[in-house]
């Protein structure tokens, strides 16, 4: 028998209106959504190329968060080095940038007569226009979020333990492959489906860094604002549902005992 919540009453009031602020919003996509025509409107072509192209670019992006989001979350949980001190509001500044600032950053960075876009350009390589800027603002957008949840998880790993591991006998390596990695791997999967959530549906980075859509930018947040239906809002709220739906589906199953003990091991 589960024990009842040792509560006080009046915490459930606030607690109740915080679940409507939520999930209102939710309710009215459902509302708006045409379901008598949604089946149409999800198979259709459109959409099914978006999907697909979406879940490539989400999944492009979380494999470069992992790649290197966890080195450096790794870094700002372990070093004391001034340098890194110095630098990680630097790391963490985009999490408090508008969304808007922070894709017209990106785009004086990575345009075509941005900073380096300038020289990639002159090299031949064209960002704009094309699937890498998708997956290139998509990295942008979440890769500061991915490292300050992943440098959550590593903290929670007590450190003496690799130090015992250094007693006795372990190479630093060593200690973090035996360690620090078979710990915090639960967390960092978690995250990182998380992130992949977030990627999927990205549109203001994109937006910034994509002047139009072609068959190569067409994902779910793009098309969904930038598409030939923008003024369709029963479409709009189509993708919107094609958005939301895998990410219930993922939700749903985190909650189930397969991954229970990923997600309380996350987040305990």
């Amino acid at each position: 028998m589960h024990r009842p919540a040792d509560l006080p009453r009046w915490v459930y009031l606030p607690a109740a209106a915080g679940t409507i602020f939520v999930v209102l919003p939710l309710v009215a996509i459902a509302v708006k959504i045409d379901w008598p025509n949604f089946w149409s409107l999800v198979s259709s072509r459109d959409s099914r190329t978006a999907m697909l192209l979406s879940l490539k670019t989400a999944a492009a992006s979380t494999a470069l968060c992992v790649l290197l989001g966890v080195p450096m979350a790794l870094v700002l949980a372990r070093s004391q080095a001034q340098v890194v001190r110095l630098l990680r509001p630097l790391i963490l500044l985009p999490l408090v940038l508008p969304p808007v600032v922070g894709g017209i950053a990106l785009l004086y960075a990575f345009g075509r007569l941005g900073l380096l876009g300038h020289y990639l350009e002159a090299a031949g390589i064209s960002v704009a226009f094309s699937t890498t800027a998708v997956v290139l603002a998509q990295t942008a957008k979440v890769l500061p979020l991915y490292i300050v949840l992943c440098r959550s998880t590593f903290l929670q790993v007590p450190r003496e333990l690799e130090d015992a591991a250094r007693v006795d006998g372990a190479s630093r390596i060593g200690a973090f492959l035996r360690i620090m990695i078979p710990l915090a791997r639960n967390g960092i999967l978690v995250v990182s489906v998380l992130i992949f959530l977030q990627s999927f549906g990205e549109y203001v980075y994109s937006r910034s860094l994509i002047a139009a859509e072609t068959l190569q930018t067409a994902t779910v947040g793009l098309s969904s604002f930038m598409g030939p239906n923008t003024n369709d809002w029963a479409g709009i709220m189509t993708y919107a549902a094609i958005y939301v739906t895998p990410i219930l589906i993922v939700f749903a199953l985190l909650q189930r005992r397969i991954v229970s003990g990923l997600t309380a091991g996350a987040l305990k």
